[in-house]
Formats: C-alpha cells, sequence, structure tokens
C-alpha cells in the first residue's frame, strides 16, 4: 500500500480542524459551498461524489482523493463506477495536455521564426 487512506484523512482532519479555528469565516464559507454544490436533484449524491472524485485526481488533490473515494463508497459507489470515472480522468487529463502541446508546438514554430 502506497498510501493509508484512512490515517490521511484522520491526520487531514485536524488540519482543517486548525483552519476552522484560525479561519472560521473562510472555513464557514467554504462549508456553505460545499452544501450548496451538493443541493439539487438533477445529480444523484453518488454521481456528485464520483465527479469531486475525478476532480481530485485531475487536480492532484491526495486528500481530496481520500475524502471521495470514501464519500463515494459510502454512497454505495461500485469499483466498476470507480473505474469508469478514473478513465474520464485519465482522458481529460491527457486531453487538455494534448490540446496545450499543440499550443506550445504552434508558439514555438511562430517564434522560432524570424519576424517579418
Amino acid at each position: 500500500m502506497i498510501v493509508n487512506w484512512r490515517d490521511l484523512i484522520t491526520n487531514m482532519n485536524g488540519g482543517i480542524k486548525s483552519l476552522r479555528q484560525g479561519a472560521p469565516d473562510v472555513m464557514k464559507s467554504f462549508s456553505e459551498m460545499a452544501k450548496a454544490a451538493h443541493s439539487g436533484d438533477a445529480l444523484d449524491p453518488k454521481t456528485k461524489e464520483l465527479i469531486a472524485l475525478a476532480l481530485g485526481v485531475a487536480t492532484r488533490c491526495a486528500p481530496c482523493i481520500a475524502y471521495h473515494a470514501e464519500g463515494a463508497a459510502k454512497l454505495g459507489a461500485t469499483r466498476a463506477e470507480v473505474l469508469e470515472t478514473m478513465a474520464m480522468s485519465i482522458y481529460m487529463g491527457a486531453g487538455p495536455s494534448a490540446m496545450y502541446a499543440a499550443q506550445a508546438l504552434e508558439a514555438f514554430d511562430q517564434l522560432a521564426t524570424p519576424a517579418v
């Protein structure tokens, strides 16, 4: 096991508690934003957790991955659903990189040629 995800959550909970004490207004606003994001009924809660898990992967946020993997599990997500979600994360991580690579090549081509 590379990471003990339960320990990571426990350790992060302490850090979040410190943030709530040190920056209560900001953290209260963050909690309210989280509640607002989870509200609505167009998407079910499990789907929202799977989206959050994918975004945790895309932003390379290990604590986000831990919290949302736990949330998805508690909401009954299957391993197959998580794997499909991860497939989309991988695709979207590679897709934007390919788009920026094309722009970088275009920038190089333009800038390597003397200005007229």
